[in-house]
């Protein structure tokens, strides 16, 4: 319930003014706030409860609504008031600015008082039902009991961590079998191009295992690319990263797929290249990058990830090699969540053995989970807090390591968060998938959207450089560039923001319409975010309630032809908070 921290503070800054006097208007504020403040705590224990009785949560989402209706109230009308200082106008315009407050006043007066309506009802409802003991019973024994942590910055081990993740720990195998494949015929007579394919589940390593062999062979190439595929693909921009990669300059903005192709094509002719495709999910995308990919029997190679047995057959089916990926070992599983949750490979703690084992043997052996439980545990040696991660972990993950287990594991580190956290964190989902993060972009759109305040003599900026290191320490988000201890960019694991995006929407927090996330939402959308629609999307948009959208994101659009984001504020046409945040990336 991230709204209700920020609605209070403007509530309380309300009611300072001189101009909310009018007719009772002042009164009819402080008695909302103070019993928003009273229902706080109640919401605070609710957003703690992973489960809840549906009275419950239907009081919950009631009252969640009433918030963002009243935050949009009190937007609407410090926009109307808010203009230059009385001072530096004429006798004239003042008294027509004071004439605009008082009919301001008078609207919002009307307004507060249905709100006021509304939250009497939802006062009573809370008397009559329990919700604080359901709400306590259905959270208890969760670790956001423990006081949060504070981080000023990246944790130090952090960097080590990522290579000893990405370089040591279960990879060596994999990766020295993975580079014989691909070097095996460079020298021989044979130098038609390879495609070596790598599958398994999502979480278990495929695109560290690829980014390994990449860079330990790129120098024997003459060009080489990585580059992201996901879900829902813009080709054209794949394709324009590809050429990016290999050196093509000759290419524009207005190049369809075709034309990309046979420049790709051209310019490949004569050269040994090096392309990693990852993260491949249909071999429709594939049977398109395929064909500018040429074979020119120069010795080039192909590296390919996918979840798909059958996507990895489909891209080796001309003399390739599919490889699949292993969960690791136990004893690799140990060091692995030993070094993250200690620092060092070894558990030196034998009161925590027993529990210790039980954990590896529920996150059977996927780096993914060993990362985001252990995560939860750094420097933890009471035995109370890593019992109380073995309860909530669910069914073991060795049985059957599908997004229904992991999504378990992610539920566990969200209630985790304390929740100005929970808040920022639920934000990334107006991203797309694979897309690199630029913290000062994040920070500002944290702030923008009010989430951020100034606190304890840190201005507000700083304080989203604290949030962004907890993310990255927490595991929950992957550090990009990171230099001196400092990260400028981050990204979201696929499944992790596949998490983030149906508890967003499930909080109307974020309404998400494109392929995978598409739904009609019965409440007003707050923040809107569109990825690559089409007629379907737009009619389904024509349902919804969209004048209260504070945040509208629309993310790969083959219509838009510039790569950079933009603001626009609105004030025209916002029957809610009159101020439209519009981000469009490609």
């Amino acid at each position: 319930m991230g709204v209700m921290k920020p609605l209070l503070s403007k509530l309380t800054k309300l009611l300072e003014e001189e101009y909310v006097k009018v007719k009772g208007v002042r009164k009819k504020i402080n008695f909302l706030r103070d019993e928003l403040s009273a229902m706080s705590a109640t919401l605070q224990m609710l957003g703690d409860a992973e489960q809840l009785n549906p009275e419950t949560r239907e009081w919950r989402d009631k009252l969640r609504e009433l918030a963002y209706d009243l935050e949009d109230c009190v937007d609407a009308f410090t926009l109307r008031v808010d203009h230059e200082p009385e001072d530096r106008l004429s006798a004239f315009e003042r008294f027509f600015c004071k004439l605009k407050k008082l009919k301001a006043c008078h609207a919002i007066s009307n307004q507060i008082e249905e709100l006021k309506t509304r939250a009497i009802v939802a006062s009573e409802r809370h008397k009559r039902y329990n919700f604080v003991q359901s709400a306590q019973e259905t959270s208890a024994g969760n670790l956001h009991e423990k006081p949060p942590r504070e981080m000023s910055s990246i944790d130090p081990r952090l960097p080590a961590l990522f290579v000893e993740i990405e370089k040591l720990i279960g990879i060596d195998g994999p990766k020295k079998h993975i580079i014989e494949r691909l070097t095996m015929e460079m020298k021989s007579s044979s130098m038609k191009v390879k495609v070596v394919s790598i599958y398994g589940c999502g979480g278990i390593g495929k695109t560290t295992l690829a980014n390994q062999v990449y860079h330990a062979i790129k120098r024997q190439f003459s060009c080489s690319v990585f580059v992201s595929v996901s879900r829902t693909p813009n080709m054209t921009k794949i394709l324009r990263d590809v050429a990016k990669g290999v050196g093509l300059t000759d290419y524009t903005m207005d190049d369809d797929v075709q034309q990309l192709i046979n420049k790709l094509r051209m310019h490949l002719h004569d050269k040994r290249y090096l392309v990693v495709v990852d993260d491949i999910w249909d071999a429709k995308a594939w049977d398109i990058i395929h064909l500018a990919l040429l074979n020119n029997h120069n010795g080039s190679r192909i590296i390919t990830t996918t979840r798909s047995a059958t996507v990895a057959s489909c891209c080796s089916s001309q003399g390739g090699y599919v490889y699949q990926m292993k969960a690791l070992s136990f004893a690799d599983s140990k060091r692995l969540f030993s070094t993250r949750a200690f620092g060092y490979e070894e558990l030196c703690y034998p009161h925590l053995e027993q529990v210790f084992h039980r954990i590896l043997e529920k996150c059977g052996g996927l780096p993914l989970a060993l990362i985001t439980i252990s995560s939860l545990l750094v420097d933890k040696l009471e035995i109370d807090d890593w019992t109380r991660v073995l309860n909530a972990i669910g069914c073991a993950l060795a049985k059957d390591p599908d997004a229904e287990d992991m999504a378990k594991i992610l539920s566990f580190s969200y209630f985790d968060l304390p929740h100005h956290l929970r808040t920022c964190f639920l934000y990334l989902s107006v991203f797309p998938e694979d897309h690199v993060i630029k913290k000062q972009r994040l920070i500002n759109r944290w702030i923008a959207e009010g989430f951020i305040h100034e606190e304890q003599g840190r201005r507000a900026y700083e304080t989203g450089e604290y949030y962004f290191n907890d993310l990255i320490n927490r595991s929950l988000i992957q550090p990009v560039d990171v230099e001196y201890g400092q990260a400028t960019a981050c990204q979201v694991h696929d499944i992790i923001l596949d998490y983030i995006k149906c508890k967003a929407s499930e909080e109307n927090f974020v309404t998400s319409l494109d392929a995978e996330h598409g739904y009609i939402s019965e409440y007003k959308v707050r923040r809107l975010c569109l990825a690559n629609c089409d007629e379907r999307d737009v009619t389904m948009l024509r349902s919804q309630i969209l004048s209260h959208v504070r945040t509208l994101t629309v993310t790969v659009s083959r219509y838009l032809k510039q790569s950079r984001s933009f603001v626009i504020f609105h004030s025209s046409s916002c029957i809610g908070p009159r101020r439209l945040f519009v981000s469009v990336q490609l």
